[in-house]
């Protein structure tokens, strides 16, 4: 059984940091490419970031410099450092597997945790 949990989400002020993380489960997790995704109110869900097999990145413009992805193949978790927080990030942040370059594998998803920044 496949299953990914988010947890990190919460309030913070504009400015601030928060760093969430996704633990996998039920899965090859060294051999499984990992992403971020978010969706606010009204809007598609959309790529903040990617991290594949051998650690290479890739980034969504808005969040580029800013947030960083990055993941620990023996605790099987992949985490999101989030700096300089803006209100328009404010969504909820979804955990995939088994996506590739940009593209999520769409077959999972975690449960979502909810980033509220507020100015």
């Amino acid at each position: 059984q496949v299953q990914l949990v988010e947890s990190g989400g919460g309030l913070v002020q504009a400015g601030g940091s928060l760093r969430l993380s996704c633990a996998g489960s039920g899965i090859i997790f060294s051999s499984t490419g990992m992403g971020w995704y978010r969706q606010a109110p009204g809007k598609q869900r959309e790529l903040v970031a990617f991290i594949s097999v051998g650690g290479c990145t890739l980034y969504a413009d808005s969040v580029k410099d800013r947030f960083t992805i990055f993941r620990n193949n023996a605790q099987k978790t992949v985490s999101l450092r989030m700096n300089s927080l803006k209100t328009e990030d404010t969504a909820v942040y979804y955990c995939d597997a088994g996506g590739t370059w940009g593209t999520p594998g769409g077959q999972y998803w975690g449960q979502g945790t909810q980033v509220n920044v507020y100015s």
